[in-house]
């Protein structure tokens, strides 16, 4: 059996990745170890209606849940700002569905699809799985977190997401939780995917997110559990090669979500999309400096916004509660009103800058944050 690629992963990178190949004529076969595409679905699911758009998506119905109307941060003391996100038209998504509209999408360009197939190894003249062995020229590698787990484990943090009913989630309301002693090093986040129904999660350094996600949810009250989901995020940004010989890496095994959130719907699947257009090329041509336009492209997009967002995570991991809590004061009206207005939730870099007290308070702020602040306003 040969294909010109082989894509081992069918979540969103992989999935476009193999819409892209598949439209230029290629053969393409998305292998998926899962027994079902969509599933389990780790993410938050927030996308902004912008970003589907630019990924080629107009959602189902059965996709589209709603949009988020406003966004409460909370410090670790209580105090609170609301953000109202209308105008930056944040979605919330089922992922299953997404995927699914996405597999449909590959499979009308000619793409064929795998489940319950598991990518074994490399060999010389393609790939073998689960399945039996494969020829092709170019591997995909769109597997997500698993391909990072045994190279860096510093880059990883531990998550858990409930889904849950309780009539404290409020539709179009997300909330954010910072609280260094809780949730070292990242935060708690309720998403809803209507009234009383949503995904409530945490994730931190060294934390038993079981523990801490569950006594979390008694401080709120009353709620129902139909889904737990534990999985690792990544934060440490993208790995240092996306192309390795006849190897392309894309999504969340390429470190392509946001070391801010861990959100990568977008940003993964722009990796997707590119990686596919190189691959197209490559197949043509057979000059392997296609394939290197890949991660020159994705970076040019993306570099400086993650450069940015990895120095704000690591003044995160540097802070305590009470600078967070002093650093909410600085937050003013105007600050709030400029993000509300006029920021982009695909590239929040900015938004960051905003929050951490800088506008109108640099000398407040780099007393609090130190040196680090410098960087992260180049």
């Amino acid at each position: 059996m040969y294909f010109d690629a082989v894509v081992a992963g069918g979540s969103v990178a992989g999935l476009l990745c193999a819409r892209e190949i598949a439209s230029s004529g290629n053969s393409v076969l998305v292998i998926e170890e899962d027994y079902e595409i969509g599933t389990p679905e780790h993410c938050g699911g927030l996308v902004s209606t912008r970003g589907l758009e630019r990924l080629g998506i107009i959602p189902f119905g059965k996709t589209f849940d709603h949009i988020i109307k406003s966004a409460i941060i909370h410090a670790p003391n209580g105090s609170s700002f609301s953000i109202d996100s209308k105008k930056q038209k944040v979605a919330e998504i089922s992922r299953r569905e997404l995927d699914k509209q996405i597999a449909h999408q590959a499979q009308k360009n000619g793409a064929v699809i795998k489940v319950k197939t598991s990518f074994q190894e490399l060999t010389e003249e393609g790939v073998r799985t689960n399945d039996g062995e494969i020829k092709c020229k170019i591997f995909v590698d769109a597997r997500g977190i698993s391909s990072l787990i045994h190279k860096d484990r510093e880059g990883i943090l531990s998550s858990a997401q409930y889904e849950i009913y309780a009539d404290w989630i409020k539709k179009g309301q997300v909330e954010v939780f910072f609280d260094q002693e809780k949730y070292p090093g990242f935060f708690a986040w309720i998403i809803p995917s209507g009234e009383g129904k949503g995904k409530i999660g945490v994730a931190g350094k060294g934390i038993k997110v079981t523990e801490v996600l569950e006594e979390f949810l008694e401080e709120r009250g009353n709620y129902s559990t139909i889904r737990k989901i534990f999985a690792p995020i990544w934060i440490k940004g993208p790995i240092k090669k996306f192309v390795e010989t006849k190897t392309v890496i894309v999504g969340d095994a390429a470190g392509q979500a946001k070391p801010t959130t861990s959100g990568g719907i977008y940003t993964s699947g722009m990796g997707g999309i590119l990686a596919g257009k190189a691959i197209s090329k490559f197949l043509k041509s057979n000059n392997e400096s296609d394939l290197e336009e890949y991660q020159k492209t994705w970076t040019k997009q993306f570099g400086e916004e993650f450069e940015k967002q990895l120095w704000a995570r690591k003044i995160l991991e540097r802070v305590d509660n009470n600078t967070i809590n002093k650093l909410f004061e600085l937050v003013t009206p105007e600050i709030i009103k400029e993000i509300s207005e006029k920021d982009d939730f695909d590239f929040h870099a900015g938004s960051i800058v905003k929050l951490l007290g800088v506008k109108g308070s640099v000398k407040t702020a780099q007393a609090l944050i130190g040196s680090e602040l410098k960087k992260l306003l180049r």
